[in-house]
C-alpha cells in the first residue's frame, strides 16, 4: 500500500489514553446497533468501512447475510478475521484507493470519518460507488459536546470542545465533529440527511466508564435511561448519528 500513513500503528494505546475502551465495545456498540437498525431495509448484505478487530462487524453479522469490510490496517484484520472466523470479506485497503464491484443498500461507517484527512472526498466517493439508490448511510462519529468532553474542557484538560488533542492524532484523528460540522461534510459531498440524533447521553469520560462497570453502581435500567435521554438531547450524547441517502 502506497500510504505514509502507518495504519497498524495508529491504534495502539497511548500513554494516556486507550484506542477503544470496554465501555465501547459492551456499551456503545449495541446502542449503536439499536440506533441504526430501524432504517435497515434489505438485509442480504452490508458494507462496513472500518471493521478495526472484528467486534462490531460480529454484530453485524448477526443481522445481515453477508458483510463486506473496508480496513487499513492489516495487523488489525488478522485479528479480525480469526475473531469472525473468516466470515466477513475484508478487503486490506484505504478508502480512498478500494474498488468494489457492487454497490449496497446498508453502508456501515463507525468512528472512522474523524480519521480521515479528507472526509467530503471520501463521502462522495461513498455516495458515487458504494451507496445503491436506495440504499441507506450511516456514520457515527464522536461527539464534540459530549458533556464529559465538555467537563474536560472546563477541568483544563483540552482547549475546546472540538479539539483534537495530541494522543487523538496519534491515533489518527484529524477532527473532532459535532451534529453541525458532520452535517455540512455530508451534505457537501451531496448526501442528503434524513435523520439524526445522539447516541447515548454521557458525563463520564471512557476510562471512568470502564472503571464504574466493573461495580453493580450502574445498572441496565440506567443504562436505558441514558440511551433514551439522548433522543432528547442529542448534542449532548457521547456519539452522534446521521443517517443519509444519496
Amino acid at each position: 500500500m502506497s500510504n505514509k500513513r502507518d495504519y497498524n500503528n495508529e491504534f495502539h494505546n497511548t500513554a494516556d489514553h486507550q484506542y477503544v475502551y470496554n465501555f465501547d465495545f459492551d456499551i456503545m456498540h449495541r446502542y449503536f446497533m439499536r440506533a441504526m437498525s430501524p432504517f435497515f431495509v434489505n438485509q442480504e448484505n452490508c458494507l462496513e468501512l472500518g471493521s478495526f478487530k472484528g467486534d462490531f462487524t460480529k454484530r453485524l453479522l448477526a443481522n445481515f447475510k453477508k458483510v463486506t469490510c473496508i480496513e487499513a490496517s492489516g495487523d488489525a484484520i488478522k485479528i479480525a478475521q480469526e475473531k469472525l472466523n473468516n466470515e466477513a470479506i475484508i478487503h486490506h485497503s484505504t478508502f480512498e484507493e478500494a474498488q468494489l464491484a457492487q454497490k449496497f443498500d446498508t453502508v456501515i461507517m463507525t468512528h472512522v470519518l474523524e480519521h480521515i484527512s479528507d472526509p467530503v472526498s471520501v463521502l462522495k466517493k461513498i455516495r458515487e460507488e458504494w451507496l445503491s439508490d436506495n440504499g441507506y448511510f450511516f456514520v457515527i462519529c464522536p461527539n464534540a459536546n459530549a458533556p464529559s468532553r465538555q467537563i474536560a474542557v472546563k477541568m483544563g484538560l483540552i482547549t475546546h470542545n472540538a479539539a483534537v488533542t495530541p494522543s487523538e492524532k496519534e491515533h489518527g484523528h484529524h477532527i473532532t465533529y459535532s451534529l453541525d460540522t458532520l452535517e455540512r461534510d455530508a451534505t457537501q459531498a451531496g448526501l442528503k440527511v434524513v435523520f439524526r440524533t445522539g447516541i447515548f447521553f454521557k458525563a463520564l469520560a471512557n476510562f471512568q466508564w470502564d472503571k464504574i462497570l466493573k461495580t453493580d453502581i450502574i445498572s441496565e435500567e440506567y443504562l436505558e435511561g441514558c440511551f433514551q435521554l439522548g433522543q432528547v438531547y442529542p448534542d449532548l450524547c457521547s456519539s452522534i448519528l446521521l443517517v443519509c441517502k444519496k
